[in-house]
């Protein structure tokens, strides 16, 4: 046949796409621009890898400054109420940094072995103010401080018998059943709220002081941020220097500025609550401590057991433990650690619970959970290292025993942690978000189920709190049972423990089968669960006991 010189009919026209459409279309080749990652590659130092030993010294001290601020913090809400002056002020924060050091030292040897410090928890300031108040109205015969004596017996009574609560869900791994329910969608807003739900000892504790809080939250930003940046071509040590210990240089310039204006009389004619707030000589901390002072078994007298107060007691406990939870996650994405497996979130809680037991065996009104402050620190100096956290304790130990010395750095105007306490939050709460790299971002369940319970995790708490404070220190609880009233403000007064709440329950029945990809448990269950086979090899590298204690306890308590 011969050839033909027809041209095939041309392709019919394809129509525009509308302008919003064409917008939206990706260019060719075009793919995401951050990819999800599963460690924060700006650290220095992972959870087992260590600077040098000057570096770690220098670093565990300002690990005991930062939790040294919301300790005096706690203790300043407590104390007046139960009745005791400056000295029993300074004798409670000495019981309670020596605990913090010993729970510390628990948690990062045998425990989740995260770069986690162990600090006195504001979840048990309702039940200690509950206590203070019943005392105060059936024993008006006591001066203030036999009723100091008598709250702090009862408050270490009740103690004592709710920390069982977290050893039976941590030894009997109910706390691991649940934990392997979690997912990057629970996290999210948990980890979230964990920074924002301490909001209050934040900016509106720096207001209460604004010409020594701003100045300082201002110099912490330019110091630690600014100067690396834009002067670090002079010599690389100034980026080194100011990244790591600006927060040290920017204490020490700020409390010497207060000094100077306790000093010149910038204070001596305004109110007493100013004073309190501003001047480095009105704690009285100083001069009230005690030279030596080891903190003792029941050094205010022998414990007082009551069936209500341990009740209500158990609420704080349950609170620190759904908290110290979230602040595990936050820990491990900045330690450069993988997530915290199930079994070793519970084995967390049961040693948990024995440091509370220790607690108030060794005169301390309040049990313990993680330090969110000290989570920050670790993202704002790049060094997750376990090891500066272990040392740290040292300084929580030292300065517990030599009074004198401690409350030196405790006389620090709180305006000046608060500040510090802004920057440091705000990392943890930016680190909840970035769980949500590893589910679906595009999905409505997803957005539905975080938006409600990180809303709900700072709207219900704040609500709490807000009847509270106008209602002569009552909650919205007002049952004829006082330890159902403790519970109930308690719990849905911690944001954290509300918004893992709602999360969890959402999260496993809404939708919840045929949604492991949307979910993110592709990527999250191999972390929680310790199946051969099926887990992350790397949990033992993280998370393993740093000497073999398979050979003696069972694998199902580890």
């Amino acid at each position: 046949m011969g050839e033909t010189n027809e041209q095939p009919p041309p392709p019919p026209p394809v129509a525009a796409p509308p302008p919003m459409m064409a917008m939206m279309v990706p260019p060719v080749g075009a793919g995401a621009i951050h990819p999800p990652h599963e460690q924060f590659h700006h650290l220095n130092y992972c959870v087992h890898s260590n600077p040098s030993w000057v570096q770690v010294a220098a670093l565990a001290f300002l690990h005991y400054l930062v939790m040294l601020g919301s300790t005096v913090m706690l203790a300043s809400v407590i104390v007046p109420a139960m009745g005791g002056n400056a000295g029993d002020k300074a004798r409670v924060i000495q019981s309670l940094l020596f605990m913090s050091g010993i729970n510390t030292l628990i948690q990062t040897l045998i425990g989740t072995r995260l770069p986690t410090v162990m600090n006195a928890s504001f979840a048990f300031v309702v039940p200690v103010l509950s206590i203070a108040r019943e005392i105060e109205s059936n024993n008006d015969l006591l001066n203030d401080h036999e009723r100091f004596k008598h709250t702090m017996r009862t408050a270490q009574g009740a103690l004592i018998v709710a920390s069982i609560l977290n050893m039976i869900l941590g030894f009997s791994t109910i706390w691991a059943a649940y934990a392997k329910k979690f997912s990057p969608v629970i996290m999210t807003p948990v980890v979230c709220v964990v920074g924002l739900g301490l909001f209050e000892i934040g900016f509106p504790q720096v207001g209460k002081c604004v010409e020594i809080g701003l100045p300082m939250l201002i110099l912490a930003v330019l110091v630690q941020q600014y100067v690396p940046n834009y002067f670090g071509y002079i010599h690389p040590r100034v980026t080194f220097l100011f990244e790591r210990y600006s927060l040290l240089l920017c204490i020490g310039i700020v409390w010497a500025f207060a000094a100077i204006l306790t000093a010149a009389g910038a204070y001596d004619h305004v109110s007493l609550k100013t004073q309190q707030h501003c001047r480095t000589d009105k704690s009285r901390l100083i001069s009230s401590a005690p030279w030596v002072k080891v903190p003792l078994p029941f050094q205010w007298g022998p414990p007082i057991f009551t069936a209500g107060h341990s009740f209500g007691m158990m609420g704080a406990v349950l609170v620190a433990a759904f908290e110290s939870t979230g602040a595990h996650f936050a820990t491990a994405r900045l330690a450069g650690a993988t997530p915290p497996p199930a079994h070793v979130l519970s084995r967390s809680v049961g040693l948990q619970g024995i440091g509370m037991f220790l607690g108030g065996i060794f005169s301390c009104p309040t049990g313990s959970s993680v330090s969110v402050e000290n989570i920050g620190l670790l993202g704002l100096t790049k060094v997750g290292s376990r090891r500066v956290v272990q040392i740290s304790t040292g300084f929580m130990i030292f300065f517990s025993l030599f009074g004198k010395f401690g409350a030196f750095f405790a006389s620090i105007p709180l305006p000046i942690f608060a500040a510090i306490y802004c920057i440091l939050f705000g990392i943890v709460a930016a680190v909840g978000v970035s769980f949500m790299q590893f589910a679906n971002k595009n999905s409505m369940r997803n957005i539905y189920i975080i938006g409600l319970s990180l809303f709900l995790g700072i709207s219900i708490p704040q609500y709490f709190n807000e009847y509270t404070s106008s209602a002569d220190g009552r909650g919205p609880a007002r049952t004829n049972a006082g330890w159902f009233n403790d519970i109930i403000n308690t719990v849905f007064a911690s944001g954290p423990t509300v918004a893992l709440i709602v999360a969890s329950v959402l999260d496993n029945t809404l939708e919840f089968r045929g949604y492991e990809s949307d979910r993110g448990l592709s990527w999250f269950q191999p972390f929680l669960r310790r199946h051969k086979g099926y887990s992350d090899p790397r949990n033992e590298e993280f998370y393993s006991f740093p000497i073999r204690v398979h050979d003696f306890i069972p694998s199902r308590f580890l």
